[in-house]
């Protein structure tokens, strides 16, 4: 039997490497399935988790709400019954953003290898022009 690591091969996930993943302990996305009825994960023999890609992204948004935004479980839970949708968005575009800015930094750490001159210089968006803030 094969085992496949490639994570775009892969139909299921462990618990322990979605724990992983959100650097969180098991115990508490065990906790999660309890709280929020959203998150239920496949379970094989002997109740091993498997999560799939849409469990993953659930618990991408409740650790959203708790985590990163700090909401206790109840709002949490009350906010993702309500408006499931629009929170994976948003839990999108924060994943998303900080992507960004991961390659922003490389990118900056790239100019300053060209352009030594360059270090610690910071950069300052443009300012709209006075027309434009009228219109």
């Amino acid at each position: 039997m094969t085992l496949y690591t490639h994570k775009e091969l892969k139909k299921y996930y462990s618990i322990h490497e979605v724990a992983a993943q959100f650097g969180v302990a098991e115990s508490l996305l065990r906790f999660w399935e309890q709280e929020f009825p959203q998150l239920h994960p496949h379970k094989a023999g002997r109740n091993v988790r498997q999560y799939a890609k849409e469990d993953i992204e659930t618990v991408r948004t409740i650790y959203t709400l708790v985590k990163v935004r700090g909401l206790k479980i109840a709002a949490a839970r009350q906010l993702l019954s309500k408006n499931k949708d629009g929170e994976q968005n948003i839990a999108e575009a924060i994943s998303k953003l900080k992507d960004v800015r991961q390659q922003l930094a490389k990118l900056n750490r790239s100019l300053v290898v060209l352009d030594p001159t360059l270090e610690g210089v910071e950069w300052d968006p443009p300012k709209p022009e006075a027309d434009e803030e009228e219109a």
